[in-house]
């Protein structure tokens, strides 16, 4: 006897422990998460430097000490944007291929 819960979507029965996991595509999500790091280091450090002042981005200046070359400039910028695209991607991957190596082990530990 089924219970609403263990219904698909599609009409279909199904038993909870045959249910899926989705698999992330790794590749996909640190292109994606790459870019928004990048433009999103990128925008903020325009922002700041279009704003002008005597200390322009005094706490983001702080990301020099990880980001070699990085500087609130304007040609700081595109050497902020590399390295957020970069460090982004590879977070971004790590986390990816961890949760599914988690979800095949999980899902080979499943009764049929």
């Amino acid at each position: 006897m089924a219970t609403p819960d263990s219904s698909s979507p599609d009409g279909n029965e199904s038993h909870p422990s045959q249910r899926k996991i989705m698999r992330m595509d790794a590749v996909v999500w640190a292109i994606t998460m790459g870019v928004m790091c990048g433009l999103g280091l990128f925008l903020a450090t325009n922002w700041l430097v279009f704003q002008g002042g005597q200390q322009v981005g005094k706490h983001l200046g702080l990301l020099a000490n990880y980001f070699v070359g990085y500087s609130v400039t304007f040609g700081g910028s595109f050497v902020g944007l590399a390295y957020a695209f970069a460090t982004g991607c590879v977070f971004t991957w790590v986390l990816v291929t961890v949760y599914n190596t988690v979800a095949r082990l999980r899902g080979r530990n499943r009764l049929p």
